[in-house]
């Protein structure tokens, strides 16, 4: 009896077999990874900024609005980083025509702002360290939340407090889930979502889940759990 012999197609179905497992063990492992670095979920997460700027200060002490900088928040998918252009309202240490530095500017010759006023002088940007940097396979749209009554304090915890800036929560998908479940507690008026010091309790008589079911109805907020919703 003729001894048996594999088709040649099979020497080429076996190599692609093993090749599929090698890609997908790499993707795999590569998703690990990188979905778990400190920066993309490590609580306290608190990188070293080209420039010392406190939050604590700017929106603490002096009130300034999260969106003057951010500005892209409420109507983007991405909340922007402000241009070197938005520091430089403050810190320009440019001089009038008649040599005298403008009356506006703010610590012009502070060596801590050197990187500022090099980035106005060359219109290179000045690289600022991501701190809250979900992996690249979540979908997150800023608008979306903003304007359905999410506080900026909900996220990125009490910004007008830190000196420098750490990651408060973790963004884990269990933790997105939690609130997307049961969305009252963090909701609130949209006139109130950059109020970090915004405590219901204390201007109203409703407490704060009940004014959470009431911006809920007013805004139509129906947050999905479908795996869609963040994995595109």
């Amino acid at each position: 009896m003729d001894r048996f012999h594999f088709p040649p197609w099979v020497n080429t179905f076996t190599l692609l077999v093993i090749g599929g497992v090698l890609a997908g063990g790499a993707y795999a492992g590569g998703l690990l990874f990188f979905g778990t670095l400190p920066e993309v979920m490590y609580v306290g997460y608190q990188p070293t900024q080209p420039v010392p700027f406190s939050h604590k200060l700017h929106a603490g002490e002096l009130k300034m609005d999260c969106r003057y900088c951010h500005y892209t928040v409420d109507q983007a998918a991405h909340a922007a980083v402000p241009a070197t252009s938005t520091c430089g309202n403050c810190h320009n240490a440019q001089k009038t025509p008649d040599g005298a530095l403008a009356k506006t500017v703010v610590h012009p010759d502070s060596p801590k702002l050197q990187p500022i006023r090099n980035s106005l002088a060359t219109g290179e940007p000045v690289l600022w360290e991501k701190i809250h940097d979900l992996a690249d396979y979540v979908y997150f749209n800023h608008a979306a939340h903003v304007n359905k009554g999410v506080g900026c304090v909900e996220c990125h915890g009490r910004i007008d407090r830190m000196e420098v800036v750490h990651k408060a929560e973790s963004l884990a998908m269990s933790w997105c889930l939690d609130c997307h479940r049961n969305p009252e507690p963090h909701l609130r008026p949209l006139d109130q979502i950059t109020n970090m010091d915004w405590d219901p309790e204390e201007t109203s008589e409703q407490s704060r889940e009940e004014i959470g079911r009431l911006v809920r109805e007013q805004l139509d907020v129906h947050p999905n759990t479908n795996c869609t919703t963040c994995h595109r």
